[in-house]
């Protein structure tokens, strides 16, 4: 842990941020080995006893997870699952590729353990990713977050929603819905009740005539009131989703340690990291107060520490995912996580 953020982490910090995520991307995906090189110099088992969680009808052989957004196009499966997170989430995937925002449009804020981008759904399109995971590992288990493109009309994003869902479906163990992401125009638009539900139930639709049911659950922003919180929550109830992540980024500049001046100059786009923490975490409480253990939650966003891990499942999460605490906290910072729950044996 020491050694990534003394050594790796600063030679890291000094190229571009997309540059470099491209960079280690490549050898995530040519040298998986990688992964339990790393894992086997931490000295860790990545499947510690008592540790297994039974959800939406998959077992999770820990509750720490890859969320979506840094594998954007299923190349890494076979790293992460070597370094021993027991679930990831791909994408977000959409109908037919894109190249997503013009750069940059991805920006570190050091001071703050933070993250804004503005990526836009780039990805390769669901028939290459389709294709890449006719090779998924076994023993991972993978969900597919979906979206739609970004020159599709808002009437007609249902569409989007449910050929990625119908591509994915055999090749993936869970689905995640994403209409929360700020970086595509008035995609948040969707999280308005009439358009969620038309959106949901076209998919609960389709499932319904499956053989397998998968799961789906939808993601959320940190930006929601209390108020569209609980229309969520009446949706969620009314279609028969599985249940929900919680957060994706925020629009919002809050808790950071930068001039005006400054947080103007990396333009819009999503927060991620520290600065989320509470938030995530007092939206995960609140979801799970009006809707209990029947609709799962998992967490995402903010999750820089241990504790941050343990604080979102003590507020009702039974997974939590990470993206911006492995950036900046490194790989080490999975079995750091899976120690202090095997410890804290209310919270498994």
């Amino acid at each position: 842990m020491m050694f990534y953020k003394k050594i790796v982490r600063p030679f890291l910090f000094l190229f571009d941020p997309e540059f470099i995520h491209g960079i280690t991307f490549f050898f995530f995906r040519y040298f998986p080995v990688m992964g339990r090189i790393l894992r086997n110099r931490m000295s860790w088992n990545n499947s510690l006893p008592g540790s297994d969680i039974s959800l939406l009808n998959l077992k999770f052989r820990h509750p720490v997870g890859i969320a979506g957004g840094l594998d954007k196009n299923a190349v890494a499966l076979r790293f992460m699952k070597n370094l021993g997170f027991s679930f990831m989430e791909i994408g977000t995937v959409t109908p037919i590729a894109q190249s997503g925002n013009p750069r940059p449009r991805l920006f570190r804020l050091k001071r703050n353990q933070a993250f804004i981008n503005r990526m836009g759904f780039n990805n390769d399109g669901l028939e290459a990713i389709r294709r890449r995971l006719l090779n998924r590992p076994t023993d991972f288990i993978i969900g597919g977050n979906i979206g739609k493109n970004s020159q599709t009309p808002n009437e007609d994003a249902w569409k989007d929603y449910l050929t990625c869902f119908i591509g994915l479906y055999p090749y993936v163990d869970f689905f995640i819905v994403n209409v929360s992401c700020p970086n595509i125009k008035d995609l948040s638009q969707l999280q308005n009740r009439s358009q969620l539900k038309e959106i949901l139930t076209h998919l609960i639709d389709y499932r319904s005539g499956m053989p397998e049911k998968r799961p789906v659950l939808l993601k959320i922003s940190p930006d929601l009131s209390y108020v569209q919180l609980d229309e969520v929550i009446e949706v969620v109830k009314e279609t028969g989703i599985d249940g929900l992540v919680a957060t994706n980024t925020s629009i919002r500049r809050i808790g950071l340690d930068y001039s005006d001046e400054q947080i103007s100059g990396f333009g819009p786009g999503g927060l991620s990291g520290k600065p989320l923490t509470k938030i995530s975490t007092d939206i995960i409480d609140y979801l799970h107060k009006n809707l209990g253990d029947a609709y799962p939650i998992i967490a995402s966003g903010g999750i820089m520490s241990p504790e941050d891990a343990v604080e979102k499942i003590n507020a009702g999460a039974k997974l939590v995912q990470l993206y911006t605490g492995f950036v900046y906290e490194g790989p080490g910072l999975l079995p750091q996580i899976l120690n202090i729950i095997r410890w804290n044996n209310k919270v498994v």
